[in-house]
């Protein structure tokens, strides 16, 4: 039986080495194409009055009319006050109404109003262009195969609860 050469210990080595720097540089090559996705969709939605993040609101609303502020926050992962906040510009813009649905007035849920539903095609079209920019040069199988392993890679992640 043949000895194994010292190069190919220093090829596995090496190999850890890039896996480990793969696993940091995936995160940041996840952030920052997320990051640049939510840039050009604020600017694209920025014609409608939305702000960043708003389109995501609305959207979860037409879906499920009705919900508090506390499911809104845990569906769309902030903290709470953050969500106050936002629900508190969208009312003013006049896009959500909070409404009393206890007789104490203590349970508020928020629905969108009229305003708020007509943002709808414009979220629709500028999610459309963004995805179509940013899927350019990809074929249709390779975009299946990318939204495969991110759900793979989110469902890893909510999975492993105990590093947050």
């Amino acid at each position: 039986m043949a000895k194994k050469d010292k190069g190919d210990k220093k090829n596995k080595a090496g190999k850890k080495k890039e896996n480990g720097e793969r696993h940091h540089s995936l995160a940041a090559a996840v952030t920052q194409a997320a990051r640049a996705m939510r840039t050009h969709l604020s600017r694209s939605l920025a014609d409608s009055g939305l702000y960043a993040g708003q389109d995501t609101v609305v959207q979860l609303l037409a879906a499920e009319e009705g919900l508090t502020p506390g499911a809104l926050a845990q569906r769309l992962g902030v903290k709470a006050p953050t969500m106050t906040r936002t629900i508190g510009r969208m009312e003013a813009q006049g896009f959500v109404e909070r409404r009393h649905v206890d007789a104490d007035g203590r349970l508020t849920m928020v629905h969108l109003t009229a305003e708020g539903r007509a943002r709808l095609e414009a979220i629709a079209v500028a999610s459309a262009e963004i995805e179509e920019l940013a899927t350019a040069g990809l074929s249709g199988k390779e975009v299946k195969q990318l939204l495969k392993l991110l759900a793979a890679v989110e469902e890893n992640l909510h999975g492993n609860t105990s590093k947050d």
